[in-house]
Protein backbone atom coordinates (compact mmCIF):
# COMPACT_ATOMS: atom_id res chain seq x y z
CA UNK A 1 0.00 0.00 0.00
CA UNK A 2 1.84 3.06 -1.02
CA UNK A 3 2.60 5.76 2.03
CA UNK A 4 1.79 9.28 1.38
CA UNK A 5 4.81 11.38 1.09
CA UNK A 6 5.73 13.60 3.77
CA UNK A 7 4.72 17.20 2.51
CA UNK A 8 1.16 15.66 2.26
CA UNK A 9 0.49 14.78 5.75
CA UNK A 10 1.61 17.74 6.37
CA UNK A 11 -1.18 19.42 4.32
CA UNK A 12 -3.37 16.70 5.80
CA UNK A 13 -2.64 18.13 8.79
CA UNK A 14 -2.92 21.09 8.07
CA UNK A 15 -6.45 21.04 6.70
CA UNK A 16 -7.53 18.57 9.58
CA UNK A 17 -6.35 21.72 12.40
CA UNK A 18 -7.88 24.26 10.45
CA UNK A 19 -11.54 22.33 10.46
CA UNK A 20 -10.98 21.45 13.88
CA UNK A 21 -10.54 24.49 14.83
CA UNK A 22 -13.88 25.73 12.84
CA UNK A 23 -15.75 22.77 15.11
CA UNK A 24 -14.51 24.50 18.38
CA UNK A 25 -15.61 27.69 17.13
CA UNK A 26 -19.29 26.38 16.50
CA UNK A 27 -19.23 24.50 19.71
CA UNK A 28 -18.00 28.28 21.25
CA UNK A 29 -21.16 30.23 19.27
CA UNK A 30 -23.32 27.07 20.76
CA UNK A 31 -22.93 28.38 24.60
CA UNK A 32 -23.32 31.76 23.11
CA UNK A 33 -26.38 31.02 21.60
CA UNK A 34 -30.12 31.52 22.78
CA UNK A 35 -32.22 31.10 19.81
CA UNK A 36 -33.31 27.34 19.61
CA UNK A 37 -33.01 27.03 16.04
CA UNK A 38 -30.00 28.71 15.47
CA UNK A 39 -28.36 26.37 18.06
CA UNK A 40 -29.32 23.19 15.86
CA UNK A 41 -28.28 24.45 12.88
CA UNK A 42 -25.09 25.36 14.28
CA UNK A 43 -24.63 21.54 15.51
CA UNK A 44 -25.14 20.55 11.87
CA UNK A 45 -22.56 22.97 11.19
CA UNK A 46 -20.26 21.31 13.51
CA UNK A 47 -21.36 17.71 12.21
CA UNK A 48 -20.41 18.64 8.79
CA UNK A 49 -17.23 19.74 9.41
CA UNK A 50 -16.74 16.61 11.85
CA UNK A 51 -17.70 14.38 8.69
CA UNK A 52 -15.16 16.40 6.30
CA UNK A 53 -12.23 15.44 8.96
CA UNK A 54 -12.93 11.91 9.23
CA UNK A 55 -13.22 12.09 5.79
CA UNK A 56 -9.53 13.97 5.48
CA UNK A 57 -8.20 10.91 7.92
CA UNK A 58 -9.79 8.49 5.86
CA UNK A 59 -7.94 9.27 2.32
CA UNK A 60 -4.65 10.36 4.11
CA UNK A 61 -4.67 6.95 5.84
CA UNK A 62 -5.82 4.63 3.45
CA UNK A 63 -8.52 3.49 5.85
CA UNK A 64 -11.98 3.49 3.60
CA UNK A 65 -14.06 2.42 6.32
CA UNK A 66 -13.68 5.92 7.53
CA UNK A 67 -15.55 7.17 4.67
CA UNK A 68 -18.50 5.22 5.84
CA UNK A 69 -18.33 7.18 8.98
CA UNK A 70 -18.02 10.06 7.43
CA UNK A 71 -21.23 9.13 5.22
CA UNK A 72 -23.36 8.30 8.28
CA UNK A 73 -22.69 11.67 10.22
CA UNK A 74 -23.78 13.78 7.27
CA UNK A 75 -27.24 11.33 6.78
CA UNK A 76 -27.46 11.31 10.54
CA UNK A 77 -26.10 14.56 12.32
CA UNK A 78 -25.62 17.22 9.34
CA UNK A 79 -29.68 15.82 8.28
CA UNK A 80 -32.05 13.97 9.54
CA UNK A 81 -31.39 14.82 13.78
CA UNK A 82 -31.20 18.51 12.64
CA UNK A 83 -34.95 18.31 10.51
CA UNK A 84 -36.64 16.40 13.66
CA UNK A 85 -35.79 18.65 16.17
CA UNK A 86 -36.56 21.53 13.97
CA UNK A 87 -39.83 20.46 13.16
CA UNK A 88 -40.04 19.24 17.12
CA UNK A 89 -39.52 23.06 17.72
CA UNK A 90 -42.02 23.82 15.55
CA UNK A 91 -44.74 21.81 17.12
CA UNK A 92 -43.43 22.83 20.93
CA UNK A 93 -43.39 26.53 20.07
CA UNK A 94 -40.70 27.29 22.07
CA UNK A 95 -38.02 29.39 19.85
CA UNK A 96 -35.51 30.54 22.96
CA UNK A 97 -33.74 29.45 25.98
CA UNK A 98 -35.14 32.20 28.16
CA UNK A 99 -32.78 31.60 31.32
CA UNK A 100 -29.46 29.69 30.97
CA UNK A 101 -28.26 29.34 34.82
CA UNK A 102 -24.77 30.87 34.15
CA UNK A 103 -25.45 34.00 31.70
CA UNK A 104 -23.84 34.49 27.79
CA UNK A 105 -20.77 36.26 28.69
CA UNK A 106 -19.51 34.36 31.66
CA UNK A 107 -20.43 31.26 30.23
CA UNK A 108 -18.38 31.81 26.74
CA UNK A 109 -15.48 33.30 29.54
CA UNK A 110 -15.78 29.32 30.89
CA UNK A 111 -15.95 27.78 27.72
CA UNK A 112 -12.74 29.26 26.93
CA UNK A 113 -11.35 28.28 29.99
CA UNK A 114 -12.60 24.66 29.47
CA UNK A 115 -10.60 25.22 25.85
CA UNK A 116 -7.33 25.46 27.53
CA UNK A 117 -8.11 22.82 30.05
CA UNK A 118 -8.49 20.58 26.71
CA UNK A 119 -5.48 21.68 25.60
CA UNK A 120 -3.41 20.87 28.39
CA UNK A 121 -4.81 17.63 28.98
CA UNK A 122 -4.03 16.54 24.87
CA UNK A 123 -0.22 17.72 24.98
CA UNK A 124 0.24 14.70 27.23
CA UNK A 125 -0.79 12.19 24.59
CA UNK A 126 1.07 14.00 22.16
CA UNK A 127 4.16 12.12 20.70
CA UNK A 128 6.41 13.71 18.03
CA UNK A 129 7.84 10.57 17.59
CA UNK A 130 4.43 9.37 15.98
CA UNK A 131 3.83 10.84 13.01
CA UNK A 132 -0.56 11.66 12.32
CA UNK A 133 -3.00 14.01 12.01
CA UNK A 134 -5.14 14.23 14.85
CA UNK A 135 -2.95 16.02 17.50
CA UNK A 136 -4.79 19.30 17.42
CA UNK A 137 -7.92 17.60 16.91
CA UNK A 138 -7.17 15.38 19.84
CA UNK A 139 -7.24 19.41 21.74
CA UNK A 140 -10.60 20.02 20.25
CA UNK A 141 -11.86 16.88 21.09
CA UNK A 142 -11.65 17.19 24.57
CA UNK A 143 -12.36 20.76 24.32
CA UNK A 144 -15.58 19.70 22.73
CA UNK A 145 -16.52 16.75 25.34
CA UNK A 146 -15.81 19.25 28.45
CA UNK A 147 -17.71 22.32 26.65
CA UNK A 148 -20.45 20.06 25.84
CA UNK A 149 -20.98 18.76 29.24
CA UNK A 150 -20.81 22.27 30.64
CA UNK A 151 -23.87 23.37 28.43
CA UNK A 152 -25.90 20.59 29.92
CA UNK A 153 -25.23 21.51 33.53
CA UNK A 154 -26.21 25.43 32.55
CA UNK A 155 -29.09 24.79 29.78
CA UNK A 156 -32.62 24.58 31.53
CA UNK A 157 -34.32 23.79 27.70
CA UNK A 158 -34.55 19.61 27.79
CA UNK A 159 -34.00 20.23 23.90
CA UNK A 160 -30.87 22.45 24.15
CA UNK A 161 -29.84 19.94 26.55
CA UNK A 162 -29.94 17.09 24.28
CA UNK A 163 -28.29 19.24 21.96
CA UNK A 164 -25.04 19.56 24.00
CA UNK A 165 -25.14 15.73 24.43
CA UNK A 166 -24.98 15.14 21.27
CA UNK A 167 -22.19 17.53 20.57
CA UNK A 168 -20.53 15.75 23.74
CA UNK A 169 -20.91 12.57 21.80
CA UNK A 170 -18.92 14.56 18.61
CA UNK A 171 -16.50 15.34 20.77
CA UNK A 172 -15.60 11.22 21.38
CA UNK A 173 -16.24 11.02 18.05
CA UNK A 174 -13.58 13.36 16.57
CA UNK A 175 -11.41 11.45 19.61
CA UNK A 176 -11.68 8.19 17.60
CA UNK A 177 -10.99 8.80 14.55
CA UNK A 178 -8.04 11.27 15.80
CA UNK A 179 -6.44 8.87 17.96
CA UNK A 180 -6.85 5.77 16.41
CA UNK A 181 -8.28 6.46 12.83
CA UNK A 182 -11.69 4.98 13.06
CA UNK A 183 -13.26 2.12 15.38
CA UNK A 184 -14.33 -1.04 13.58
CA UNK A 185 -17.30 -0.64 10.92
CA UNK A 186 -19.68 -2.78 13.05
CA UNK A 187 -19.02 -0.39 15.92
CA UNK A 188 -19.39 2.53 14.21
CA UNK A 189 -22.95 1.49 12.63
CA UNK A 190 -23.85 0.61 16.31
CA UNK A 191 -23.62 3.93 17.44
CA UNK A 192 -24.81 5.86 15.00
CA UNK A 193 -28.02 3.54 15.44
CA UNK A 194 -27.23 4.07 19.03
CA UNK A 195 -27.51 8.35 18.24
CA UNK A 196 -30.38 7.92 15.52
CA UNK A 197 -32.91 6.30 18.17
CA UNK A 198 -31.25 8.19 21.20
CA UNK A 199 -32.47 11.62 19.66
CA UNK A 200 -35.57 10.25 18.29
CA UNK A 201 -36.36 8.89 22.05
CA UNK A 202 -35.31 12.11 23.96
CA UNK A 203 -37.24 14.43 20.86
CA UNK A 204 -40.58 12.37 22.10
CA UNK A 205 -39.84 13.07 26.03
CA UNK A 206 -39.20 16.91 24.76
CA UNK A 207 -42.62 16.90 23.79
CA UNK A 208 -44.11 15.40 26.66
CA UNK A 209 -42.64 17.37 28.57
CA UNK A 210 -43.95 20.43 26.71
CA UNK A 211 -47.00 19.20 26.90
CA UNK A 212 -47.27 18.16 30.17
CA UNK A 213 -45.75 21.39 31.49
CA UNK A 214 -46.20 24.04 28.85
CA UNK A 215 -42.50 24.35 29.07
CA UNK A 216 -39.10 22.89 28.37
CA UNK A 217 -37.91 24.14 31.74
CA UNK A 218 -36.49 20.62 33.33
CA UNK A 219 -36.24 22.36 36.26
CA UNK A 220 -39.99 21.68 36.95
CA UNK A 221 -39.57 18.19 36.55
CA UNK A 222 -39.15 18.40 40.17
CA UNK A 223 -42.58 18.69 40.53
CA UNK A 224 -42.81 15.16 39.94
CA UNK A 225 -41.05 14.21 43.52
CA UNK A 226 -43.10 12.98 46.26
Amino acid sequence: MPIKPLYDMQLGERIVTLMAALVLVLQIAMVAQRWIVAHIRIFAAQSFFLAAIAATIAWYNHAPHIYVVAALTLIVKVMLVPILFERLVKRVEIQEEIAPIINVPISVVIAGGLTLVGYVVAESFYRPEEPGLGHNALAVAISLFLIGFFTMINRRKALTQVLALLSLENGLFLAAISLTYGMPLIVELGVFFDVLVAAMVLGILVFRIRESFDSMDVSRLRRLRG
